[in-house]
């Protein structure tokens, strides 16, 4: 799925609220492989495990959280565990740029 959107977002901060720290990574792909190893570890149901795996792994998935952050400014996702609801954020640390 492409929108044609194109841009640039640098460094990013990936959290997973009360689960993980904020982390600061210089390039988005290793932020999204960071949060699926800690997902991945997550007492989630087998649906919830299988639509995070594609959305922080597919080969194009930098691209396509490119895309929202520079649509959106940040990319948030919730995710449903046993003591409640956590949210999975992705922010740009600087300014994103489209192009």
């Amino acid at each position: 799925m492409t929108s044609g959107v194109r841009g640039s977002v640098g460094a990013v901060r990936a959290e997973i609220s009360g689960i993980t720290d904020p982390a600061t990574f210089e390039r988005l792909p290793d932020a999204l492989a960071a949060l699926w190893e800690s997902m991945r570890h997550l007492p989630l149901d087998a649906f919830s495990a299988d639509c995070f795996h594609y959305y922080l792994t597919r080969p194009d998935a930098a691209k396509y959280v490119t895309q929202s952050l520079v649509s959106n400014g940040k990319v948030e996702l919730t995710c449903a565990l046993p003591d409640g609801l956590h949210t999975v954020s992705v922010r740009p640390v600087g300014a994103v740029t489209s192009q």
